[in-house]
Formats: structure tokens, sequence, C-alpha cells
């Protein structure tokens, strides 16, 4: 007897009109894991209906359909909105929009008691193998120097990264206190190397990100694995398989 059907999960893209909604989009239409786009949303659609997706402006959240999971991709400003809606609406949140204040951040973990919560600084499931295996290094080798280099196209303002300063949080849960350099240049997408130093000896443990596509496959396969959990806040890591 054959396994029944089982229905698509129906996505929100919010942040639609930026690099990563638009690959989130893109992505999301092939064939593989079984998802649907109810709405996409961005602060002003330039059409109301885009490939049978429809769009929403932001002051219009009200008015989309039903979903089981959003991803946002958008703007600090944009973020306490979709947070509100997902928790009236009781679906599934997954967003990467950094530079969040303290109140959105206190926010975004009081919802997580409520809705299952992924926020990530990187979606890259490797980048998400790699914390974890930081955090271990860092706790099997105690003493050890920490340093932790990146490097970004030239045009990225921050430094160091998210995704360094996610790597850094990690080595410090293993015991180790990490140092930092960044490198801009050209149209890098993004490389991490942490390294660990001891007396002579050395390991390097390396991320090079070649493709952007990379990180909405990420969160397009955290909210495959999302929706329907227990409310709580996921890592990256704790979604891979």
């Amino acid at each position: 007897m054959s396994e029944p059907i089982q229905p698509p999960i129906r996505l929100l893209i919010h942040g639609a009109s930026g690099r990563m909604g638009q690959a989130l989009l893109r992505l999301a239409a092939e064939p593989g894991p079984p998802f649907a786009v109810v709405a996409a949303v961005s602060r002003k659609p330039a059409q109301r209906v885009i490939d049978g997706v429809p769009f929403f402006a932001g002051d219009e959240l009200d008015g989309v359909p039903a979903f089981d999971v959003a991803i946002d991709f958008s703007l600090p400003e944009g973020f306490a909105a979709i947070l509100a809606l997902c928790l009236a609406r009781g679906a599934a949140l997954v967003s990467g929009t950094t530079g969040l204040s303290e109140a959105q951040r206190d926010a975004r973990d009081a919802a997580a008691a409520e809705i299952p919560l992924c926020w990530a600084s990187n979606f890259s499931l490797g980048v998400a193998v790699l914390t974890e295996l930081v955090e271990r290094a860092a706790a099997a080798l105690p003493g050890w120097d920490c340093d932790i280099v990146e490097a970004h196209h030239a045009q990225k303002k921050d430094a160091p990264s998210g995704t360094a300063l996610t790597l850094g949080n990690a080595a410090q849960w293993g015991g180790a206190t990490p140092r930092y350099a960044s490198l801009r240049a050209g149209d890098i997408v993004g490389e991490h190397t942490v390294q660990f130093s001891g007396i002579g000896e050395r390991i390097e443990l390396v991320h090079r990100a070649s493709n952007r596509d990379i990180f909405a496959r990420g969160a397009l396969h955290v909210a495959g694995r999302l929706a329907g959990r227990p409310a709580r806040a996921y890592r990256v890591r704790d979604l891979l398989a």
C-alpha cells in the first residue's frame, strides 16, 4: 500500500524583493521538498501576482492567506510585524534578518515559547556543521590559540561578519577565546577559517561559499523541517537531518 501524499508546506516569503527573497522564490519552485509559496511580501510590490504568487505590501500582512512557515530576510524595521503575524497565526518562523535591536532580540526569544522559530546569521548547512566542529575542537584543545579569519566581497560593511561572530560564540562555548581578522576584497561570497594553534601544531577548519544560493537552499531545508515542530528556539544544526 502506497504512503499517503503529504500536502505541500505553505510558505510565506517576507522580504521577497531582496536578493535572498528572489532566490527563495526561484528555488522553492524547484522539484524536491513539497513547498507551495502562498504569498510574498515586499515593501512596495511592483506587481500583484508574479508567476502565480500573490504579492503583498508590508502594511498588508493581515490579508495574507494561511501559511505554515514564514521565511524572513528583510530589514529590522519589518521584523516586528512578521513576528507578530506568526504568533497570531501559530505559524513557524525562519529568519535571517540581522541588525536587530536588543528589544527585538528579546521579543524573538520570547516568541520561541509559543511557536517553532529558527534565527541564524547564516543558513549554510556546511556552516552549521562547521559551528559544531568548532565547539568540539575548542573543548578538546584547552589552552590553544583560536583565530577566526573571514573574507567577503568589498561592499560588505560589517566586520567581523555575523557568521564569524557565530563561530566565535561556538568557540567560547567550548572554552576558547577567539580573535578575529577580516578581509574585504573583490566579489568573495564568503570564506571562514577557524584556526587552533598549539605548540608545534595547528588545526584549520575552513568553509568556502562559492554560490549565494546555498543560503536560500539552507533556509528552505530548515523551513521544511521546522513546520509542525514543537514551539522552541532551534538552531540550523538542530534541523540538519
